[in-house]
């Protein structure tokens, strides 16, 4: 049995263009997008409800369009649109494979998505679709993870998942530190206190506030995302 109602899922732009070892690539991969809907469809047959926000790294990172000397506002406004691509794309795959889905962007983008607006995202997830939150949190200079644990705190989310190319949080870098061992579960005041580099600082501090619970895990392990749902030893939990 789930144990977990509804979910906020925070996937990453970059892990869309990602190959089946992780290396990162421009755009989409076909077989990349249909292993994680597969995924998504696993839990949504389980009758858990899930939200996701998705990242736009693999078309345009804000961050780095203000690092080449272009305005911070007018790059992040970029990434955002960037995120709506993606949830089209992620969309388009759902409702392909028999999920019903629905995009909501924080951007007005007219027969685009819908604007978002709370209770008609609760709607949408109560009816059993997949509800796709693109146009991060609407605003520059907040990431996609303070999106991602915006929107969670809204919807009500049980709780808060960040996939990843990594099996969890590390005591150091794994792929530079062989010592490096996972943790099982952590607070998140001993995450912020090791400088754990898990989500950015305004989200961890609202996903403390709001007593969110976070698990960290690599979707490009097949059934990952259910057994983290499924509360089995998946990925790294960090708790208020």
């Amino acid at each position: 049995m789930a144990q977990a109602r509804r979910i906020l899922l925070k996937l990453s732009g970059e892990a869309l263009g990602a190959d089946a070892s992780g290396a990162d690539s421009f755009g989409y991969r076909a077989e990349t997008l249909a292993g994680f809907v597969g995924q998504i469809r696993e839990v949504v047959e389980l009758g858990v409800q899930v939200g996701i926000v998705v990242g736009g790294g693999n078309l345009f990172r804000g961050a780095t369009g203000a690092l080449s000397g272009m305005d911070r506002a007018t790059a992040d406004s970029m990434g955002m649109l960037a995120t709506v691509m993606n949830a089209l794309a992620l969309k388009d795959a759902l409702v392909r494979a028999g999920v019903p889905a629905r995009v909501q962007t924080a951007v007005a983008i007219t027969h685009v998505g819908e604007a978002f607006e709370r209770d008609t995202a609760l709607r949408h997830l109560e009816s059993g679709s997949v509800v796709i939150f693109g146009g991060g949190t609407g605003n520059p200079f907040f990431t996609t993870d303070t999106a991602a644990a915006l929107r969670g705190a809204e919807i009500g989310a049980d709780l808060l998942l960040k996939a990843t190319k990594v099996d969890g949080v590390y005591t150091a870098d794994p792929k530079k530190d062989a010592t490096a061992t996972r943790y099982a579960s952590l607070s998140f005041d001993e995450a912020i206190r090791n400088n754990l580099a898990v989500l950015d600082t305004a989200a961890f501090a609202l996903c403390r506030e709001q007593k969110l619970p976070l698990v960290v895990f690599d979707i490009f392990k097949p059934g990952a995302l259910k057994r983290v749902v499924m509360g089995e030893d998946e990925g790294t939990r960090v708790t208020p």
